[in-house]
């Protein structure tokens, strides 16, 4: 058994979209002595009401999820659960992201491509340390300037954001505009960045409140 600061197991709320990620997730770290997995949700409303039940000591969160955006995630659980500490785990390696996050009190930033090894150390770390936040992105990031955000967009990126304003996942928009999937969330990562925006919703509702949107989605096919 791992020997930690504290004698209870951390107990561990699994926050993602996708259930398969989920299952994994949680098979992977109750394989540990020390860590117990008290819930899973896969929507936005749903980790608040967890949050509030369990009272979790971390909350592995996604950022992309239906229902409320990051942000409003963060300040729900906030209120709920003071005590939780929430490590972001995503696929966004973005350091305005990060310094967004990071500035509303999430306690780590990890990127869904680390191992299994590494998450079940940021886990304990985070819990033992009051203070300790743990960043595991890439050093192309970690280098990378911070500017500040622009609201001039592409033409590409405004399909994107047109077709992701119509409710589209990632597959369909490359479908729709011929395009590769990768290339799909390097546009949106792209949007994230100049509109300063933390998820899907947000980017769209910034875009709105900018007049960007070309609500043309009703007259394509």
């Amino acid at each position: 058994m791992h020997v930690g600061a504290y004698d209870a197991a951390i107990t561990i709320l699994l926050v993602d979209d996708h259930t398969l990620l989920r299952e994994a997730l949680r098979e992977s770290l109750e394989g540990e002595d020390d860590l117990s997995v008290v819930g899973e949700a896969g929507t936005g409303e749903a980790a608040l009401a967890l949050a509030e039940r369990t009272k979790p000591d971390i909350v592995l969160m996604d950022i992309e999820m239906p229902g409320q955006d990051v942000v409003h995630r963060l300040r729900g659980i906030a209120a709920v659960s003071p005590a939780s500490r929430v490590i972001i785990l995503t696929m966004h390696d973005d350091p305005l992201l990060v310094r967004g996050l990071l500035e509303r009190g999430i306690r780590g930033y990890l990127l869904k491509s680390i191992s299994r090894v590494e998450l079940v150390s940021a886990i304990r770390s985070v819990r033992a340390h009051d203070r300790r936040i743990i960043l595991s992105v890439s050093r192309e990031s970690l280098v990378q300037p911070v500017r500040e955000p622009r609201t001039e967009l592409s033409e590409r990126e405004l399909d994107v954001l047109d077709l992701v304003a119509q409710g589209l996942s990632n597959a369909q928009i490359a479908d729709r505009l011929f395009i590769a999937e990768g290339t799909v969330k390097r546009h949106l990562s792209n949007v994230f960045g100049k509109l300063k925006a933390f998820s899907r919703i947000d980017a769209v509702n910034k875009a709105g409140a900018a007049g960007l949107l070309r609500a043309r989605g009703s007259s394509e096919p």
